[in-house]
């Protein structure tokens, strides 16, 4: 049977939100088909598989893979578990499928790719707002000069998480979530600007503690500077009412802009060229009429197709610690008080915590 007929059996380790996301997007997602998932919750195992059609479930990964062959296994579990589900699925011979963030810190990541690797298998990872036939083409604007040299950006992330959010045990702590809303949350926007943009030089951060009973960061704003010289501006926030996610440009020759929530489709960009560009050649630069948006079914279908034909993980979903070393920058900036490169990431201080110090602003109640 051919690579490209054959199908591959996947498997879900976690049955939360976004695990429902995974297995809906498998259901329309031609040669592939959800064999099994697990989950500590017999209960929650139970109800996830009856409504998505899943025939086994189980209590751990290592039950799941001790009775099932699977080619993939999608970890859509806390990041504190993430490199070791990782390393034993690597070791029955799975593909990996996780979650963002990948991991605790950049030494994890490092240690997932290296066992993919080892082990001949793929490590994708879980940026879904890369995706996208606007995203794709407001990149290849972008790459091909054609709007000229980025200058100016701005990356916000304005969401809002009440305190009931943070009562999960595992949220809001160094030591289990390893980090905080610029992590788990910025992280989604501030990876798809730099796939937009390309490499990073530098970046300085400041982490605060406005309002929530956390003991990571509930804001964090930086300025991160890029290899081409483009100046960004990035905020994020769990403590904004009106929830908006936002990404600015400024070229030489237009203005990008994005504003979504979790995801984004067409309606969501806006090119504003420059008073010296054309009208012919501003509506050159429209976005194309077959329109995908933003999401896990445009992501998985992606990896799938290169798992499928044998090929290295598409573009949408490689390159896993580059956000996250963005991030870890940031918070090194924190602690440090000063710019950090993107050279100095390479020692172990960093690349094995994103601890950082925060700023408590928080007014006695």
């Amino acid at each position: 049977m051919s690579p490209t007929t054959r199908t591959l059996r996947a498997a879900i380790l976690g049955t939360g939100a976004v695990a429902h996301l995974h297995a809906e997007a498998l259901r329309r997602i031609h040669g592939v088909t959800a064999v099994a998932s697990a989950d500590p919750s017999e209960e929650r195992v139970r109800d996830f598989n009856t409504r998505h059609g899943i025939p086994a479930g189980y209590g751990s990964l290592e039950e799941l893979l001790a009775a099932e062959a699977v080619d993939v296994v999608h970890i859509c579990t806390p990041p504190a578990g993430h490199a070791e589900q990782t390393a034993a699925a690597y070791d029955a011979g799975a593909h990996v499928i996780a979650e963002k963030p990948p991991a605790l810190s950049l030494a994890e990541v490092d240690q997932m790719q290296e066992a993919a690797h080892a082990a001949g298998r793929q490590l994708a990872v879980v940026f879904q707002q890369r995706t996208g036939t606007a995203a794709t083409h407001i990149r290849n604007l972008l790459r091909s000069g054609e709007l000229g040299r980025p200058l100016t950006t701005v990356c916000h992330t304005l969401w809002y998480r009440g305190t009931e959010y943070f009562e999960v045990p595992w949220r809001g702590t160094w030591e289990s979530e390893g980090g905080g809303t610029t992590l788990s949350h910025g992280i989604h926007q501030i990876d798809l600007l730099a796939y937009l943009l390309g490499e990073w030089s530098s970046a300085t951060g400041q982490l605060f503690r406005l309002d929530r009973g956390v003991e990571t960061e509930d804001t964090s704003c930086g300025v991160v500077v890029f290899e081409s010289g483009t100046v960004a501006s990035v905020l994020t926030t769990v403590l904004a009412p009106r929830e908006s996610s936002l990404i600015r440009i400024d070229t030489e020759h237009a203005t990008i802009e994005l504003e979504h929530l979790y995801g984004h489709n067409h309606a969501s960009w806006k090119i504003t060229p420059a008073r010296h560009i054309s009208a012919e050649r501003a509506a050159s630069w429209a976005l194309p009429g077959d329109e995908v948006p933003s999401g896990h079914d445009a992501l998985l279908s992606e990896v799938y197709s290169a798992l499928l034909s044998g090929a290295d993980v598409p573009p949408v979903a490689a390159a896993p610690t580059r956000a996250m070393e963005i991030v870890a920058a940031l918070y090194a900036s924190a602690g440090t008080g000063r710019p950090v490169t993107r050279a100095e990431l390479s020692g172990p201080a960093i690349r094995g915590s994103m601890r950082a110090p925060v700023v408590d602003l928080r007014q006695a109640r």
